[in-house]
């Protein structure tokens, strides 16, 4: 079976790049019968649709290139390398890294989906024999559990009071819904928790039992920067000293870091992403020492940003396909979460609602996308079925984070980071994702019952 999903991803999953062009064409074919557009409306969706992204995507770049960057400086570089060294196993290893992932995405999604490639590729370097693929797999699976998490976008706009709830769902909600019923349920923390022990024992499975595993050494290249030669005081110029003084990225680092206690502690802001760059870039400052150390590391990690900034705009695009209306009054998200409504009774409503999510989610891999689809219809039929609002936004969530085991997006800066390509981790999370739906739906229908 593994070697059967993964001979079959490596065969016919395209680079990244050309799986989003392929789902413009599906998502824009798909949408004129449906929908009743003309060829000139799904160009105008498109095209208005592209540049949608462009902060989301500098976000990613940047949680990309300065968590790398971090990961590149001396003293978290060895204590990295210290922790490596734990696992005496392919298998032990494989599961440690998973967990960690799991966990780490849990607490934040940015945090994780960085730190988990990053320890497995430090892994990699300190074990022989571990299946290298494998290993990157296993540290991105861990992201299925991100939309379930603290970071979770939908759960923490619902518990977020203000007009734009109301307006957001049709007036299905009116007051916002707590996160003790929705990341902080019992029935979630539950899924939570077997999804996390689930994974981590199939992926530690799914280690070849026999037979020597190489890894290319190129792959596992570091990415730090190379220590400048210093001139003597006595011959550097004014420039070469604010270049290579501490006292400069201290005093940056120290900012930066005040600010977000500041933020976070007094002023119940939320760790969101713009927080967890912020975090990497001053813990960077401070840990590289000096301004010029910094820029050559981050300069270094910055190309890895490359299928980031290409493929933003084009995912961007479908988005604008799928919530665009035309002159029918109806777009391809509203036709899809509708036909879900058709068929659900109260038992089954949030089970199909996770279906429709997961389906979304392939062309909009987005948890606020997802909100703009979904929220202004589904509220409302599972308020008409008696569903639990709470409940209803989980299922979204969990739809959302369900598919991108098998959604190259979300996988572009870990697979920057260990220089793989999609298809080489995508058939292990095939797999993953064959196990978690199976829990993540019992749980629904348990939840809903």
């Amino acid at each position: 079976m593994i070697k059967f999903c993964v001979r079959i991803v490596q065969r016919w999953l395209p680079e990244p790049f050309i799986f989003a062009i392929l789902l413009t064409f599906v998502a824009a074919v798909v949408a004129m019968p449906v929908c009743g557009q003309t060829p000139m409306e799904v160009l105008e969706h498109w095209g208005g649709g592209v540049w949608n992204l462009l902060a989301f995507a500098m976000q990613m770049a940047l949680v990309l290139v300065c968590g790398s960057t971090l990961a590149a400086a001396p003293a978290v570089k060895r204590g990295i390398d210290a922790l490596a060294r734990v696992p005496r196993t392919p298998a032990a290893a494989i599961a440690l890294v998973t967990a960690v992932s799991a966990v780490a995405c849990w607490l934040n999604w940015g945090f994780g989906l960085i730190v988990g490639v990053i320890f497995a590729k430090a892994i990699a370097r300190q074990l022989e024999g571990v299946d290298y693929r494998l290993l990157i797999a296993s540290a991105y699976s861990g992201f299925v559990v991100w939309h379930a998490g603290l970071s979770g976008s939908i759960p923490l706009t619902m518990a977020t009071p203000g007009e734009a709830l109301a307006a957001a769902t049709n007036g299905a909600l009116t007051a916002p819904v707590p996160v003790s019923q929705t990341i902080l349920d019992p029935h979630n923390i539950v899924m939570v928790l077997v999804v996390i022990v689930a994974i981590t024992v199939a992926n530690s499975l799914m280690h070849p039992k026999e037979g020597a595993v190489t890894v290319d050494a190129a792959l596992l290249e570091e990415q730090g920067q190379e220590t400048p030669r210093l001139a003597a005081d006595a011959h550097r110029t004014p420039a070469q000293r604010m270049e290579q003084s501490r006292v400069l990225s201290w005093m940056l680092g120290m900012l930066l870091l005040a600010y977000l206690v500041l933020n976070l502690g007094f002023r119940g802001g939320t760790l969101d992403l713009g927080a967890v760059i912020m975090l990497f870039l001053s813990l960077g400052l401070l840990l590289h020492g000096t301004p010029i150390a910094y820029v050559r590391a981050f300069g270094k990690a910055a190309t890895g940003a490359a299928g980031i900034i290409l493929q933003f705009p084009f995912y961007a695009g479908i988005m604008g396909i799928i919530t665009g209306v035309g002159a029918s009054g109806v777009s391809l998200g509203n036709v899809l979460a509708e036909g879900c409504i058709r068929i659900s009774n109260p038992v089954t409503y949030p089970l199909l609602t996770f279906l429709c999510a997961a389906l979304l989610n392939l062309f909009v891999p987005s948890g606020g996308g997802h909100w703009a689809i979904q929220a202004p219809i589904m509220f409302t039929a599972g308020a008409e079925l008696g569903v639990d609002a709470g409940l209803t936004g989980t299922a979204i969530a969990w739809g959302d984070a369900w598919t991108n085991l098998i959604q190259p997006f979300w996988a572009l800066p870990a697979l920057a980071i260990a220089k793989l390509d999609a298809k080489d981790i995508m058939g292990y999370c095939l797999i993953d994702l064959l196990i978690t739906g199976v829990i993540i739906c019992g749980g629904l229908v348990v939840w809903a019952m």
